[in-house]
Parts: structure tokens; C-alpha cells; sequence
């Protein structure tokens, strides 16, 4: 009987790490095909995709992955919990998928299971440490690790909610756990450099090493850490013009919505809390690069990340009534591209799931409200993004460019 394994990744951009966390889990979990659920234009961590969601579905295709899935913007731009549940609930749905993949930092996937069981069970006395380190002024995030680490008595639980890629791979098993999935977890220790490290180490480098790289037009070293098919379509976008390196592109349109909203339509931005949005519109009012707006604004409270993802959700108009939506509706399937095994797959994937081949078919025969915001929200990303362009920025791509199909 065939096996299916089920990767969620941003491929922001695709390196060789990603190839070698594509070819491990296949090896360990003797898959025969390979589902990637990817973010598209914009990332969970509020920035940019380097190069658009069509070309990072080539690269994939490219190097293992049979069948490439949007993963919708109203999930790919949220916390790493929302984040999470979003895609695991596409995973779930296909009703194929036996095993998931996802990179680590930790050696024993065990360690990261207690933590998630732990945060899906919540006992009262968690949750009284956890109220009592918020009352500290700590970030919800810095918070939670600590009272993780207080109530597990574990002394190297601290080190563990450090790595980036622990932290994202509980909420899989988290999410795993709220929907009673069948899927069986696989982790993969990360090869040699962490999620930030901008350090190159033999074929090695993070995408925020890479992106880092790029700002600094040093493509001779990004060549050493990016497999070539998925390098030349990268060097083919910056040429051609298609290529947004981070946020900051977007600078004046962010700002121009900040000015433009009322201190009430801020405030319904998600994230946006506790009097926040009075700084938000003080701050907006004083300059017109994004990066100094959130240099002004973060704090121990409301960390980077935090900030970036309100300036996105600004720019893309997403309101916390949308963040709620995402929370409740099973999301469609729609689907970037495939090669001949994933065509395959497509056939067996469950026939009551809502599965987008044609966005044009889609449109005139789904009658669900929630999914046709869900769905608004994603194009209108697509014709923001490419206002980043320097060329061809064109409106409407999620009507004219076609699935990715590899032979």
C-alpha cells in the first residue's frame, strides 16, 4: 500500500537543507509520494516571499515533492499556532496523508510531544504560573516558556523553546492532538545552522542566512547553499525584476494605510491590543520606512515578529474578525502545481473536500461566505505583492498564471 508524507514549509527560498529534510523523511518513512503544503506571497514571520508562490512550487517539484497545496494567506501570515492548525487541517483533509515531516533542533521528537501534550491539556496549575509571569509585563511568548520550563522542573526545557524550529514543530503536534489526527509525526534534526544563523557552513545556510546574503548581492555564496534548478529560477526573478527581499518594499503603502485608518480601525487589526494602536498611529505619523515604524513600536511585550505581522495584516487589510474566521471554517485545497505521481494523487484525495484546480470554477459554484473571504484575502495578497515588482507588476495572476505542471 502507498505511502504519503506531508510536509509544511515557506521554501523562502528552497536550499539545500530543505532538499535534505525532503530526502530524509522519505527515507525514514519509506514514502512513495510527497504532499508540501507552502505558504504563498507573504510568511508567518510578517515578511515577504522572496520570489512568488509559482516559482517556489517549481523548485519543489523540482526536488521531491509530488504535489504542491497554497497554504491560504489567513494561516500563512498568522501565529506559529494558527499557522499550524490551518495547515494541518488541509493535511487532514486530503485524507491521504499517513506521515508528517518537519525540521527540529531538538535530537528526541519526545521532548517536543510533552511540551505539546502539556499545552493541549493545560492543568490549572500551568496556567496559574502562566497568568502570573503576564502579570510581569513578559511577552506571551517568553511567558509561556518560562512557565513550560517551571512546570516541567526540566532544566534543559529552556534550551528547547529556543530553537525556532521546536517551537513551530509543538504546535504541529499540538494541532495534531486538538484534531484527533492519524497522522504520525516525524521530526528531522536540522543540518548544521539554525532558523536565524547567517552563517554558511559547508552546503549550508538558513533562508534568513541566504535572504541576508541577497540584501548583500553576494550570489556567489548563495550558490554554494541552493540546489541549481531552484538557484537559477531564483537569479531568473531578480533579473527579471520579480523579486521582494523582505517588508520594507512595501514601506509606503503600509504607512499610507496606517495614516488612513482611524485609531478604532487599527485597534480591530489582529494582534493589535492593550492600547497598542495609539502607539501604532503616533509612530506611522512620523516617518515613511516600515523598519523605524516597528523599531519605535516593539518592545520585551511586542517583539518584532509580532509588529511585522500587524504591518502586513494592515497591508493586506486583514481584520481580527478574519483571524476568527480561519479558526472555524475547514479551508479549500487549493492546488500551485504537480508532477505525473502527484496527478496521481489527486485522484485519491477525499472527493467531499473543497479542491481548487480552476479558481474561475471555484468561484462560481462555492456558496460558502467564509470561504470566498478566505479566498478574496489570497488574491488580493497576489496583487499586492507584486506592486514590489520593478517590473511586470501585474493584477490578477491568481486568474492568469496556470498550475505548475512537471512531467
Amino acid at each position: 500500500m502507498s505511502k504519503v508524507l506531508g510536509i509544511i514549509a515557506e521554501y523562502n527560498p528552497f536550499h539545500n537543507g530543505h532538499l535534505y529534510h525532503i530526502e530524509t523523511a522519505k527515507k525514514e518513512t519509506k514514502a512513495d509520494y510527497v504532499v508540501a503544503v507552502i505558504t504563498g506571497n507573504f510568511t508567518q514571520r510578517g515578511s515577504t516571499s522572496i520570489v512568488d508562490k509559482w516559482e517556489k512550487t517549481k523548485a519543489a517539484l523540482n526536488y521531491g515533492v509530488d504535489l504542491v497545496i497554497e497554504l491560504p494567506v489567513l494561516y500563512s501570515t498568522s501565529s506559529a499556532e494558527n499557522f499550524a492548525n490551518g495547515a494541518i487541517k488541509i493535511l487532514n483533509e486530503l485524507g491521504i496523508v499517513d506521515y508528517i515531516s518537519f525540521g527540529m533542533e531538538a535530537d528526541d521528537i519526545s521532548k517536543l510531544n510533552n511540551i505539546a501534550n502539556l499545552l493541549v491539556q493545560e492543568p490549572k496549575e500551568y496556567i496559574n504560573i502562566l497568568k502570573n509571569e503576564l502579570n510581569y509585563g513578559k511577552s506571551f511568548a517568553e511567558a509561556r516558556a518560562i512557565s513550560i520550563c517551571k512546570y516541567l522542573k526540566d532544566d534543559k526545557c529552556e534550551e528547547i523553546l529556543d530553537g525556532s524550529n521546536n517551537i513551530l514543530a509543538i504546535e504541529y503536534l499540538k494541532a495534531l492532538k486538538k484534531q484527533n489526527s492519524k497522522i504520525v509525526p516525524i521530526g528531522v534534526k536540522r543540518k548544521k545552522v539554525f532558523y536565524n544563523s547567517k552563517k554558511i557552513i559547508d552546503e549550508y545556510a538558513s533562508s534568513t542566512g541566504i535572504r541576508y546574503l541577497l540584501e548583500r548581492k553576494q550570489i556567489d555564496e548563495v550558490s554554494r547553499v541552493m540546489p541549481s534548478i531552484s538557484l537559477n529560477i531564483l537569479i531568473d526573478n531578480i533579473r527579471n525584476g520579480k523579486f521582494n527581499l523582505d517588508i520594507s518594499v512595501f514601506s509606503k503603502e503600509i504607512i499610507y494605510k496606517l495614516r488612513s485608518m482611524s485609531i478604532k480601525e487599527i485597534a480591530q487589526i489582529p494582534d493589535v491590543n492593550e492600547g497598542l494602536e495609539f502607539l501604532i498611529k503616533e509612530c506611522s505619523g512620523k516617518t515613511n520606512n516600515i523598519f523605524q515604524v516597528i523599531n519605535e513600536i516593539k518592545s520585551k511585550r511586542y517583539t518584532q515578529t509580532r509588529i511585522q505581522r500587524i504591518m502586513l495584516y494592515a497591508l493586506l487589510g486583514i481584520k481580527k474578525s478574519d483571524i476568527k474566521l480561519s479558526q472555524i471554517v475547514n479551508p479549500y485545497v487549493r492546488i500551485l502545481g504537480f508532477n505525473d505521481k502527484g496527478k496521481k494523487l489527486l485522484s485519491e484525495i477525499n472527493p467531499k473536500i473543497k479542491v481548487i484546480t480552476s479558481l474561475k470554477k471555484f468561484e462560481e459554484n462555492n456558496k460558502n461566505i467564509k470561504l470566498k473571504r478566505m479566498l478574496e484575502i489570497d488574491k488580493y495578497a497576489t496583487d499586492i505583492y507584486t506592486l514590489g515588482y520593478s517590473n511586470s507588476s501585474l493584477s490578477n495572476l491568481d486568474y492568469t498564471n496556470g498550475m505548475i505542471i512537471i512531467k
